[in-house]
């Protein structure tokens, strides 16, 4: 397994591109049985293995594209060199998300050597554009398709990186929504000596900031903390200093749970800017609904499993940002989200514990014994 691993780190798959990760784990699936097929749309390329005759399916879902380094000069070891320090594997990607598809590769070669009969299709899906744009077609695409064919994923494991302090302690259970917008607002331009003659947009801006920073958009629920609202970027100005500017542009964010929706957050938002009389432009992004997984059975079996391995139970609940669990939420399939600790992700150093990792490979080969034995 960490053989596997090192070499997927050493690949410098930056999302929307594989470079080579699929053909790693092709082989390693096909020799244990799976039937693996590569489906690519556009510039994205993914790949979706299984194996079983009968029964419902449980699928992991996982991708192989990483976000950029930075400045590699600050990070302790290279990042793509995979580097073994005492009990710490360090490398981009590692955390979210090889470490995870390399735990659950292994953890199918166990579940599948040992002497139980498969009792359910088992599924790995995997794309190479999880942290890029979902407008490029991948893992939406593919559930579409499989909705089309009435083939649908019953039980989904994301190997996100959900575990906080210590691994699994922490599994998501839903995700917020992300709606996303880019707003202009237009003023006349002019000199600053001559204020009558010009609309500052600059000024126009500020009470809408300030009403937006106040706003309670909901309060949240049992499993979803308030819907929030975030500034990303403003941008405005001529780049001279006696210049007012004709126009401001803004890029805000929404993240939302279930108790509002993209048509009421979208109705309130330009309702603000009716309000102050704004002459404006918006072009809404919608990148993902919330979605929670209400039923029990799945979320019991892996809680169980994790207290069986671990000795403690997980919190659940639906913090982080948006996965694709998202687009498997469309066969209203029973997602549960677990994976490494989250602490380093995206950041320089990234890195896993390899005393943690399997442990997370124990967990997820118990879920599959778990749920083979629960049919």
């Amino acid at each position: 397994m960490i053989e596997l691993l090192q070499n997927l780190l050493k690949i410098k798959s930056i999302s929307p591109n594989d470079m080579g990760c699929f053909d790693l784990i092709e082989k390693e699936l096909i020799e244990i049985g799976f039937n693996c097929e590569r489906i690519n749309y556009l510039n994205v390329e993914n790949l979706y293995a299984t194996t079983g005759n009968s029964g419902k399916l449980f699928c992991f879902l996982g991708h192989t594209d990483v976000v950029p380094t930075g400045p590699e000069e600050k990070w302790k070891y290279p990042p793509f060199s995979a580097t073994i320090d005492g009990d710490i594997l360090y490398g981009r990607g590692t955390a979210d998300m090889k470490a995870s598809v390399a735990a659950f590769i292994e953890s199918a070669k166990e579940f599948i050597n040992s002497s139980e009969k498969l009792n359910f299709n088992l599924g790995i899906l995997i794309t190479s554009n999880e942290e890029g744009t979902s407008k490029d077609g991948f893992i939406d695409k593919i559930i579409e398709d499989m909705i089309k064919n009435d083939e649908i994923i019953d039980f989904c494991l994301v190997g996100e990186p959900t575990s906080s302090e210590k691994v699994a302690d922490c599994v998501r259970v839903g995700r917020r929504g992300s709606l996303g917008g880019n707003l202009k607002i237009y003023g006349k331009q002019g000199h600053v000596a001559y204020p009558e003659k010009v609309i500052n947009p600059i000024l126009l801006s500020g009470d809408l900031i300030s009403k937006l920073n106040n706003k309670i958009w909901d309060n949240g629920n049992n499993a979803f903390d308030p819907t929030s609202f975030q500034i990303s970027n403003i941008s405005s100005g001529t780049g001279a200093h006696n210049v007012v500017p004709g126009e401001l542009e803004l890029t805000f964010n929404f993240r939302f749970s279930t108790e509002s929706s993209e048509k009421s957050l979208k109705k309130e938002f330009e309702s603000m800017l009716k309000e102050l009389k704004l002459n404006y432009d918006l072009v809404w992004d919608l990148n993902g609904n919330p979605y929670y997984t209400k039923d029990n059975f799945f979320k019991d079996i892996v809680a169980n499993s994790i207290k069986e391995i671990t000795g403690y139970t997980p919190e659940q609940n639906a913090k982080g940002g948006t996965s694709d669990g998202r687009f498997v939420a469309k066969m209203n399939t029973e997602i549960v989200e677990l994976g490494p600790v989250n602490q380093s992700i995206h950041q320089i150093d990234e890195h896993v514990k390899i005393s943690e990792l399997w442990t997370l490979k124990n967990i997820y080969t118990k879920i599959l014994k778990n749920l083979n034995q629960a049919f």
